[in-house]
């Protein structure tokens, strides 16, 4: 039931993004383990990996426009989610290091043996196993997000307030995980990872598998927003976003919508930082920075915001663009990236797809006498989910 109602949420655009995403994980890594490198089809490994940080990114984006776009919470704080879910990735394969760390230690990482570390602390019980690690990869940004959110939309919190309070939650983060005492690596965080599920962590066949999971999650990812943006709960959300205060007058429990949507997406985030940890190589606590987080922000407009597509055109696109011009031009590429947000909001405050897509939608609509005053969209929204 809940497979045919989540296909059934599929429109033309996202069922193609799905076959291109499915497309990509299997034909990149055959084209990396299959193909010699003469070839010119062929995929280098470090390329690939590249191309699989992107798609981590793409996901995040994805889940800020699930709360930004459908919702109006503009959180500046998903970096935290991301790097929460990284650190329960992080933690799992310093584990499978074992007595293979620097000092030999089969128990302790080799951070807590150079701190004088005598027993590992509690929380890091379980994380020998990758199930446990897979929990907690949903359960840290989930729980963070559900005791956050509760407070906060209980209270009413809104708009900029919002936003500046969940930039200082992760900043909070940021300054705790830095504290060699959290046992969390300290500034160096954790990295020298050996093993991933028993395989090599740097083969290129764990890399060819990671790249094509990492492409998977994302077409589900975005299948799964498709379907909850499409449904009567999504139509309601739309109305919070456009008239909260008429939402709320009709009877829905606003402060329930938006925490469930804030936990779903902070769980997202939490995903792509657990894909993004192993086809890196580290995680330290410069990924709670506010900075990183704003940027999520700026590839989910640059790409269009309430679009699903959007966000993953233009994290890949403006990621590509700091690979290609930090390498050309590095003094200048924080200059190049405040020009094109001004430059969208200015240019193209629809994004990319959006402002496609109305472009399109004007091609194609026939002309017509002007229209009778509508209703408030919020309420239109909220009308059509009854």
């Amino acid at each position: 039931m809940i497979t045919a109602f989540i296909l059934r949420s599929l429109d033309r655009r996202i069922s193609i993004a799905i076959a291109i995403l499915l497309a990509v994980a299997a034909l990149v890594p055959l084209s990396n383990l299959a193909l010699p490198e003469t070839s010119a089809l062929h995929v280098p490994t470090y390329l690939m990996s590249l191309f699989g940080k992107y798609l981590t990114y793409a996901l995040l984006a994805l889940a800020l426009d699930l709360v930004w776009g459908y919702c109006g919470i503009l959180s500046l704080g998903h970096g935290a989610f991301f790097a929460l879910g990284g650190y329960a990735m992080g933690m799992y394969l310093m584990r499978q290091i074992g007595s293979r760390g620097t000092y030999g230690n089969p128990i302790l990482p080799d951070f807590m043996v150079f701190l004088n570390w005598k027993d590992l602390p509690w929380f890091w019980y379980g994380f020998d196993h990758f199930w446990f690690a897979m929990l907690m990869v949903l359960v840290a940004p989930g729980l963070l997000a559900f005791v956050f959110g509760w407070f906060a939309f209980r209270s009413r919190v809104n708009g900029v307030y919002l936003s500046i309070i969940t930039q200082a939650m992760t900043y909070a983060l940021l300054l705790a995980f830095f504290r060699n005492d959290m046992g969390f690596g300290g500034n160096n965080g954790l990295t020298d990872f050996k093993d991933i599920l028993g395989f090599n962590i740097q083969a290129d066949g764990t890399r060819a598998v990671l790249f094509a999971v990492t492409a998977v999650f994302l077409a589900l990812a975005l299948m799964l927003s498709s379907a909850i943006v499409r449904s009567k709960y999504g139509k309601v959300l739309v109305g919070v976003r456009d008239a909260e205060s008429r939402t709320r007058f009709l009877g829905y429990r606003v402060e329930h919508m938006k925490l469930f949507v804030f936990v779903v997406s902070a769980m997202m985030a939490g995903i792509a930082g657990a894909l993004y940890v192993p086809q890196i190589g580290i995680i330290n606590p410069g990924e709670f920075a506010p900075a990183n987080s704003i940027e999520v922000v700026i590839w989910t407009a640059v790409g269009g915001r309430a679009t699903l597509i959007g966000p993953i055109i233009g994290a890949i696109l403006v990621n590509g663009g700091k690979t290609i011009f930090t390498g050309l031009f590095p003094d200048f590429w924080l200059f190049a990236l405040g020009g094109l947000f001004v430059a969208v909001t200015l240019f193209l405050p629809k994004g990319i797809v959006g402002t496609i897509a109305q472009y399109l939608g004007k091609k194609r609509r026939p002309a017509s006498p002007p229209p009778k005053a509508a209703k408030d969209d919020g309420q239109q929204s909220v009308q059509a989910a009854e």
